[in-house]
C-alpha cells in the first residue's frame, strides 16, 4: 500500500512521506506540541533517528518542513547513509529563502503552504508557483481547507499550474472544514478531488493520533483518489509502528 515511487514531470517521486509536523511541534498535537519542541526540535539527533529508522522501514521520502534543526537533522540522517527525497513545504514568512535552501538540496517538489494557499489570492499563488518551477522542482499546494478552497481552486485561474494537492484526510473529519463527514461530505470531496485531476498527497491521516494506524489506513484504502501520504512521525517506535502498518510488514 503505497509503497514505490510515481513519475510527475520526470521526476520518481516516493509515494509514502516522513511528516515533519512533530518535529516542529505544530500545533495541531495540543499539549504534545510542547514536548515535542523539547524532545525533537532541539535535539537534531533524535529527529535523525526517527529520519533512518523511517527508512529502514522502507520510507523514501520526507515531507519537509524547513526549519534549520530540521535540516541540520536531515543532513546527519544523509552522513548516515539514510538519505531520502525531499517533497517540501515553504514557510509563508520565509518563502524566498526556503526556495533558495531547497533547490540548493536539489528538493523533488515545493508545496506552497496552507497559510497562502488557504487565502486564495490567485495572484500571489500563481507567482510563488511559477518561482518553484523555474527552479525545476515540482509545484503544488497544501490546504487545511480541503473542501472550501477546493471548490474554489477549481474555477480558478491556477487549477492547471501546479501538479501536487496535499489534503487533510482520515474517517473522522478531524482537522477538515465539515461540520460533518458522513457518506454524502464523502462523496462530494471526493467528486471534487476527481475534477482537479492531481497527484493527491493526505496528511492528518492519524487525526493528530486519535486514530490507531490499523483504522487509519484501512479507511485510507477506501479512498481511492489518494496517490501518496504524509505520516507524522514522534519517535522510532512510531515509525515501526506505522510503517509496518502501513506496509503491511
Amino acid at each position: 500500500m503505497l509503497e514505490g515511487y510515481l513519475e510527475i514531470d520526470g521526476k520518481m517521486i516516493p509515494r509514502t512521506l516522513l511528516g515533519t509536523s512533530p518535529f516542529i511541534g505544530a500545533s495541531h498535537f495540543g499539549h504534545r506540541a510542547r514536548l515535542y519542541l523539547l524532545d525533537l526540535y532541539r535535539n537534531p539527533e533524535a529527529m535523525a533517528r526517527v529520519m533512518a529508522r523511517s527508512y529502514q522501514m522502507g520510507v523514501r521520502g520526507i515531507q519537509l518542513i524547513p526549519h534549520p534543526p530540521v535540516i541540520e537533522a536531515l543532513q546527519i540522517a544523509r552522513d548516515n547513509g539514510f538519505s531520502m527525497d525531499i517533497i517540501a513545504t515553504i514557510r509563508p514568512e520565509s518563502e524566498d529563502e526556503d526556495i533558495s535552501i531547497l533547490s540548493d538540496l536539489d528538493a523533488k517538489a515545493m508545496l506552497i503552504d496552507p497559510v497562502i494557499t488557504d487565502q486564495t489570492d490567485w495572484d500571489l499563488i500563481g507567482e510563488k508557483l511559477d518561482i518553484i518551477r523555474d527552479t525545476g522542482s515540482v509545484p503544488g499546494m497544501i490546504t487545511q481547507f480541503p473542501f472550501n478552497t477546493t471548490r474554489k481552486l477549481l474555477d480558478s485561474p491556477v487549477l492547471n499550474d501546479f501538479k501536487l494537492y496535499m489534503v487533510p484526510l482520515n474517517r473522522l473529519g478531524y482537522l477538515m472544514d465539515c461540520d460533518a463527514y458522513g457518506p454524502d461530505e464523502r462523496a462530494q470531496f471526493r467528486e471534487m478531488i476527481l475534477k482537479m485531476d492531481k497527484t493527491i498527497i493526505a496528511m492528518h491521516v492519524l487525526a493528530a493520533g486519535i486514530m490507531t494506524p490499523n483504522d487509519a489506513f484501512d479507511y485510507l484504502k477506501t479512498a481511492d483518489y489518494v496517490d501518496m501520504v504524509a505520516l507524522g512521525i514522534a519517535s522510532e517506535k512510531e515509525a515501526d509502528e506505522s510503517f509496518s502498518k502501513l506496509f503491511k510488514r
